[in-house]
C-alpha cells in the first residue's frame, strides 16, 4: 500500500490535479477523476488502485492530446491514430479514446470523406482520381472512398477548374491558352479527352463573348 501525501493543482491545458505517493510525484489526474473516485491526502491505495489510475491518467492525457488535434480541422481515424501513437501513447490509450470519440461523432471516416470532397469540389476542384488518391493517403477504406469518389462528374468539375484558371488569363491563342490551361487541369488529376474538352469549351465561350 502506498499513501497520498499531495493532491496538488496541475498546469497546462485542462483542470488537471497532481498526485504524490508517499512523498514522491506520481501521477497527473484529472479533476473530474480525482473527485469521482474520492482521492484525498492520506489515503492509502493499493497497487491495483494506482495501476487502475494509472490507466486513467494514460487515456486522459491522449483524449485531451486527441481534442487538440481534432480542434484545428477534421481528421481520419488512421491519422488521428498515427498521431496520437507518434505522441507516445499506447494502443490500448489510443483505442479507448478512438472509441469514445467515434460514439461521440467526433470521428466518422464517412462523414471526413465527404467533407474532404465537398471541400475540394468548392474551392479546387480536382478529378476522381486525384480526390481518390488523396483519400487513401488519408487511410479511408476502400468501400468509403467508392462511395464518395462516385458522386464527382470529371466533366463539371475540370469546367469549373479551368473557368476558374481562364479568369486569371488574357488569353492571346489557342495553343497558349490550351498550355497553360491543360497544365493546371493535369496537375488536378483530370484525363487528356476531359482536359481537351474543358478547354474547348472555354475557348469556344470567351472568343464567342468577346465578339
Amino acid at each position: 500500500m502506498r499513501r497520498i501525501t499531495a493532491l496538488r493543482p496541475g498546469k497546462g491545458r485542462g483542470k488537471r490535479v497532481n498526485m504524490f505517493l508517499n512523498g514522491k510525484f506520481a501521477l497527473s489526474l484529472a479533476a473530474e477523476i480525482v473527485a469521482k473516485e474520492g482521492l484525498e491526502v492520506e489515503q492509502e491505495l493499493s497497487d491495483e488502485q494506482i495501476e487502475a489510475l494509472t490507466r486513467f491518467s494514460r487515456v486522459s492525457l491522449c483524449y485531451n492530446a486527441a481534442a487538440l488535434f481534432l480542434g484545428h480541422r477534421p481528421r481520419s481515424e488512421p491519422e488521428l491514430r498515427d498521431r496520437l501513437h507518434q505522441r507516445g501513447f499506447d494502443s490500448d490509450s489510443v483505442d479507448a479514446v478512438v472509441t469514445r470519440l467515434k460514439k461521440q461523432g467526433l470521428v466518422d471516416d464517412t462523414a471526413f470523406a465527404r467533407l474532404w470532397k465537398n471541400n475540394r469540389e468548392s474551392f479546387s476542384p480536382r478529378s476522381q482520381w486525384l480526390t481518390r488518391l488523396e483519400l487513401k493517403r488519408k487511410g479511408i477504406a476502400e468501400d468509403i472512398i467508392d462511395q464518395t469518389v462516385t458522386t464527382i462528374d470529371d466533366e463539371d468539375s475540370a469546367y469549373r477548374a479551368a473557368l476558374k484558371k481562364a479568369r486569371n488569363l488574357t488569353p492571346s491563342d489557342y495553343q497558349s491558352f490550351r498550355r497553360r490551361v491543360g497544365e493546371h487541369l493535369k496537375r488536378r488529376g483530370f484525363s487528356y479527352g476531359v482536359i481537351n474538352h474543358a478547354v474547348h469549351r472555354i475557348w469556344q465561350d470567351q472568343v464567342g463573348n468577346s465578339g
